[in-house]
């Protein structure tokens, strides 16, 4: 549930944010991007005396989301081992929320617009609520990951409404004020997932394990939807629709098929040694993206609205914000991933040491992305490579700190804080530079392409990181602190060459 922000460029002043819808937003504070930038306000837009009921709901419901994320990656060994779950299993019930959520997020903005944020917002709340009541009885691995799809399309349907509603409610002072309890939501979100997760899990409430992890979302969202029913259809009454986009189903399938095919053999095939029905789902899947890219140029020649307009990709630096955000969200979802599956696997921690091992990455992430903005102006261009840079130093310093089956001390939590504070300065000033360059006609399309991709790149971090490891630890007999330290450390060669990469990009693709 990451958002996409836009700040000044080098050359160009601050213009706002487009939100999928194609509508502009004020200068956002906050650690990252909003999953959907959002309008400008309509000339029949009001403050009124619901404004304040309606933002605590929609930010309640956004951090509901968000903690749900970071809260599953600290339960997923006990899930594992309470559902005999295999690796590959887990990381797709960790992929399979991002899959829906990463495919369906446009097309959950376009439905916003069209039939009423707030209506559509009550409708994702709704599936989210079902979706997490089903995951916390699921009986087994497979039933687990279907409803891990089911709620990630939830909050792409109810996520991509929040900055539109409160963009729709809020005006001048009262809309920044609005727009900085939503940037706080966002950056205290991951430290309270982790801490959180760790809380609910090694409490073991009523023998139920991992269980209250999705539960806990189940009174929390019928609460939400009881008071919602009356603050956030009054405000589809009164506010005035934006103009509707196509919401490009073929495209849709294309990409959610292409996206499937890929993942599933990613996470699969190394447990059962690639066998050829893992290659044959490769092919297919890459074959199937060069029929959603050439689909969705074709309906963009034709004056139509594709999910991902081709156009947008030819814009200067956007080729380049694209792969460096999918570096930096793998390297991220990947080592997440990894680290949680050694330190509760490997050094045997409970949920609850876990979540507060992880807590400085976050905390720091946040401060960082937070306060980059004011940083010295000669300092603005080499963030992003910078950031790149210390997060490799981070990760190699976590592998170094846990090598041996070792617990780290000092140098750990120093390492920790590298991680958080080198991912924010790749992440969030690259997005904000992207957009910054953007025409007005393009920022909707851009903003939901960079969204896209930032989910994506989660993805492909769990799938090929999380397989990476996977396989290195069964190579070397299993669990156990010395074998899950060594499969650790490659893993963290990769993670850091893969950051390295996303340093030195710049110096091939700016040139292109």
């Amino acid at each position: 549930m990451l958002s996409v922000p836009a700040s000044t460029g080098s050359r160009h002043p601050y213009r706002g944010v487009v939100r999928l819808d194609g509508m502009t937003t004020p200068p956002r504070t906050g650690p990252g991007p909003s999953p959907v930038a959002s309008p400008e306000i309509s000339k029949a837009s009001t403050t009124d005396n619901r404004s304040r009921p309606l933002l605590a709901l929609v930010l309640a419901a956004q951090f509901m989301a968000l903690l749900d994320v970071f809260i599953v990656n600290v339960a997923a060994p006990t899930i594992g081992t309470e559902l005999d779950a295999s690796g590959g299993e887990l990381q797709l019930v960790i992929a399979g929320y991002a899959i829906t959520y990463s495919v369906l997020l446009i097309t959950g903005a376009r439905l916003g617009a069209r039939f009423g944020h707030g209506r559509i917002h009550l409708a994702g709340l709704a599936l989210f609520t079902a979706a997490s009541l089903a995951c916390g009885l699921a009986q087994g691995a497979t039933e687990l990951i279907v409803f891990r799809l089911v709620q990630g399309a939830g909050s792409a349907v109810m996520i991509p409404q929040v900055l539109s509603l409160i963009q729709r409610h809020f005006t001048a002072e009262a809309r920044a004020k609005a727009l900085g309890a939503y940037a706080a939501v966002l950056a205290v979100g991951a430290a309270a997932g982790q801490v959180a997760g760790g809380i609910l899990v090694s409490a073991d409430l009523f023998g139920t394990g991992w269980r209250p992890v999705f539960l806990v979302n189940v009174p929390v969202g019928v609460v939400l939807l009881a008071v919602g029913g009356r603050v956030l259809l009054h405000g589809d009454r009164v506010a005035e629709r934006s103009p509707a986009r196509g919401l490009d189903l073929p495209g849709l399938v294309l990409l959610g098929a292409a996206v499937s095919l890929v993942t599933v053999p990613l996470v699969l095939g190394q447990e059962e040694d690639w066998p050829l029905w893992s290659w044959l789902s490769l092919a297919a899947g890459a074959l199937l993206f060069g029929v959603f890219c050439g689909y969705e140029s074709r309906l963009a020649r034709r004056g139509g609205a594709p999910l991902i307009a081709p156009g947008v990709l030819r814009r200067p630096g956007m080729g380049l914000a694209v792969f460096r955000v999918l570096a930096v969200m793998a390297v991220n979802g990947g080592f997440l991933f990894a680290l949680t599956l050694h330190v509760q696997g490997g050094l045997g921690y409970s949920a609850l040491r876990a979540g507060l091992t992880f807590a400085p990455t976050a905390i720091v992430f946040g401060l960082v992305g937070l306060t980059w903005r004011s940083w010295p102006a000669s300092w603005q261009r080499a963030l992003t490579p910078a950031g790149f840079v210390i997060t490799a130093l981070g990760v190699m310093g976590v592998g170094l700190a846990l090598r041996g089956g070792g617990e780290g001390g000092v140098l750990l939590y120093v390492a920790y804080a590298g991680v958080g504070a080198g991912l924010a300065l790749a992440f969030s000033p690259t997005l904000t530079r992207a957009l910054a360059t953007v025409p007005p006609e393009h920022a909707a399309d851009a903003s939901g392409l960079l969204a896209t991709v930032t989910q994506l790149g989660q993805l492909i971090g769990v799938a090929v990181f999380g397989t990476l490891f996977l396989n290195r630890l069964e190579s070397l007999g299993g669990f156990g602190a010395y074998t899950s330290a060594e499969a650790l450390s490659v893993c963290v060669f990769a993670l850091a060459g893969t950051a390295a990469v996303g340093a030195v990009s710049g110096l091939v693709l700016r040139r292109r």
